[in-house]
């Protein structure tokens, strides 16, 4: 299956340059190109792209607002959408996933990350910059409480998947772990995600952080 991408970037060198890279793989085509947020939400709600990859700062509406029409809690037929960004920025992290981003990288992460990104989205898993994430982790870490961990309504095999999902493995890294087939591992994710009101496996790793079944 192809993945089709729609680029979001303000500058039309950066467009090029992802087009090239990603053009450049089999399974990856882009199928559209905004240069602002009011295009990017009007393209990606009319060719529906399997990604779209966001950048923040953009002309009129920016990446983070549009990133939340698109993925947020009030979108009908929510995208997946990575934002790719120069600013490495904790409060940009925050209001990116909050607003449904299942992805944030730094535009300076490179080639490989980047199409590790789109195929990620694209499969329903979620890929921050590595920096990002350890810093993600150490605050998730810090505000965990001390107390027993409560258990959000979850069966112990979804404790278990949420647990692993937390530590960053795919879902094929959790259900090689666990024994189990990959749709069993999506299954169990999708539940523990209705459950937990979570919108990606982000959250999920957050609440395992700050309801005490990770540190």
């Amino acid at each position: 299956m192809t993945i089709r991408v729609l680029l979001a970037d303000d500058q039309g060198m950066v467009r090029t340059g992802f087009r090239y890279m990603l053009n450049a793989e089999d399974d990856i085509e882009v199928v559209g190109e905004a240069g602002d947020g009011l295009e990017a939400v009007r393209m990606a709600r009319e060719l529906r792209p399997d990604v779209t990859l966001m950048d923040i700062r953009m002309p009129g509406v920016d990446g983070l607002e549009a990133t939340r029409r698109l993925a947020g809690p009030g979108a009908a037929d929510p995208l997946r959408v990575v934002v790719v960004t120069t600013f490495d920025l904790d409060e940009y992290v925050h209001a990116a996933l909050a607003g449904g981003a299942v992805g944030f990288l730094l535009k300076d992460a490179g080639p490989a990350l980047l199409i590790e990104a789109v195929r990620a989205a694209a499969r329903g898993d979620a890929l921050v910059s590595p920096r990002i994430t350890v810093r993600l982790l150490r605050h998730f870490a810090a505000t965990a409480p001390r107390s027993s961990p409560e258990d959000g309504g979850l069966t112990p095999r979804e404790l278990d998947i949420v647990r692993s999902v937390a530590r960053g493995l795919t879902n094929t890294e959790v259900a090689a772990e666990l024994f189990v087939t990959v749709s069993t591992v999506k299954t169990h994710l999708a539940s523990v995600q209705g459950k937990l009101g979570a919108r990606n496996r982000v959250e999920v790793a957050a609440w395992a952080y700050r309801s005490g079944h990770v540190t």
